[in-house]
């Protein structure tokens, strides 16, 4: 079945008109017809099955048939993590952090992240892809690049995390991120946070935590935070 995303659609419509990309692709990629299935989602929770009442290639117009309203879910997963150069990697994480399950991604600039700016269109683009393809009903929330110290700022920390790779003390993620109602991992640049930006969290109550014993790369790492975090909500 087709599934779209729709955005703009509304718990009150009975009908639908997909856009000229979405029109095209059902109808000369896909070639369905009138009385097919296609499947909708907003985003914001809201599932909608209908059918197409016009298959034109451009204004592909559909008749709503069913609608259901999936709640949020109750434990809120944010990760924040400074991109890596190639934002290939950035793209990979995102991609695969919405089809396992994550509520809001922020992107930080560290003291030796190596991408200093960060365009968001493409990796909205891909996020509502891995929403369509994953059946997810919540489209995350992407944040522009964010000084480290302004994040760290702004953040709550007793729910709040680092997972840094310097000597000390630190507690598995596993153990400690079930504790609230969510949870905040930050997730430094390849070269790790520095010493300074370390003690910054520390000192706001922003408790370290661990991935494991592997040095992961960073995209991986913030994956693993998103799936640990997944495990703990399951």
């Amino acid at each position: 079945m087709l599934t779209c995303f729709a955005p703009d659609l509304t718990p009150t419509a009975t009908t639908y008109q997909l856009s000229e990309e979405e029109s095209k692709h059902a109808v000369r990629v896909l070639r369905l017809g009138t009385g097919d299935a296609v499947e909708l989602l907003d985003g914001r929770g809201g599932h909608y099955r209908a059918e197409i009442a016009e298959a034109n290639p451009k204004r592909c117009q559909l008749l709503i048939t069913a609608h259901d309203a999936v709640p949020p879910r109750p434990y809120f997963t944010h990760v924040a993590v400074a991109p890596t150069k190639n934002v290939d990697r950035m793209e990979w994480f995102v991609e695969k952090a919405v089809e396992v399950g994550v509520e809001r991604i922020s992107f930080l600039r560290c003291a030796r992240s190596e991408r200093r700016e960060l365009k968001l269109e493409r990796l909205e683009k891909i996020a509502i892809s891995a929403l369509k393809q994953s059946g997810q009903a919540w489209l995350p929330q992407l944040d522009e690049m964010q000084d480290f110290a302004a994040f760290v700022a702004e953040v709550t920390p007793e729910t709040t995390y680092i997972a840094h790779l310097e000597e000390g003390e630190r507690t598995a993620l596993a153990q400690v991120a079930g504790a609230g109602p969510g949870c905040c991992v930050l997730i430094g640049p390849e070269g790790d946070f520095t010493p300074q930006e370390i003690a910054l969290a520390l000192g706001r109550g922003i408790r370290p935590v661990t991935l494991g014993a592997s040095r992961l790369r960073t995209e991986t790492a913030a994956l693993a935070a998103v799936f640990t975090a997944q495990l703990v909500r399951d």
